[in-house]
């Protein structure tokens, strides 16, 4: 059992997709040492219903998942966040909460699997993409040393795994 379990807030815009996604990726993988949440800064108001039928065709979890607003994780009796990962370029433009605790922060930014236009195969496609990319940095992310790896040397990591395929820009800066 780790000491330490930590929290984890991946933001978008309109947290309907790709936070959603995140979120469930980092709930079933990360189970036992890592707390996911996930929220939007103009929060849809809806999870999109190709976000929730990708993650179930993956054998991930959709229980509970719902549009949120990022305030509701700058409010005083929120968890206290280690990680905040923004998933969408909007967002990580946007002017954040300052968040409790210091989290350490960076940009994993991909395509919005939700803008995609066409057939229904081509949006569905979309959506694993970004699944698939999502997946990969998050498994890249649950096998670093956290306990052992310095804050600057963690953030140069994160960024580096923002700047891995699929990313929508080579920033990988802070949120």
């Amino acid at each position: 059992m780790p000491d330490h379990i930590y929290n984890v807030l991946f933001l978008c815009t309109g947290n309907s997709a790709r936070s959603i996604l995140a979120e469930s990726i980092l709930r079933k993988d990360g189970a036992g040492r890592f707390r996911a949440f996930s929220a939007g800064s103009t929060p849809k108001g809806a999870v999109h219903p190709l976000a929730l039928r990708t993650l179930q065709s993956m054998d991930y979890p959709v229980d509970g998942m719902r549009a949120k607003s990022w305030l509701e994780f700058a409010a005083a009796d929120a968890p206290v966040m280690d990680f905040v990962f923004t998933v969408c370029d909007n967002a990580a433009g946007e002017a954040c909460p300052v968040w409790p605790g210091h989290p350490t922060t960076a940009h994993w930014g991909i395509e919005d699997p939700a803008a995609v236009e066409g057939s229904e195969l081509e949006k569905q496609a979309a959506f694993v993409t970004a699944f698939r990319y999502l997946k990969y940095r998050i498994d890249a992310f649950v096998n670093l040393p956290l306990s052992s790896i310095d804050r600057l040397s963690l953030g140069t990591r994160l960024r580096e795994i923002g700047r891995s395929d699929g990313a929508t820009s080579n920033r990988g800066d802070v949120a």
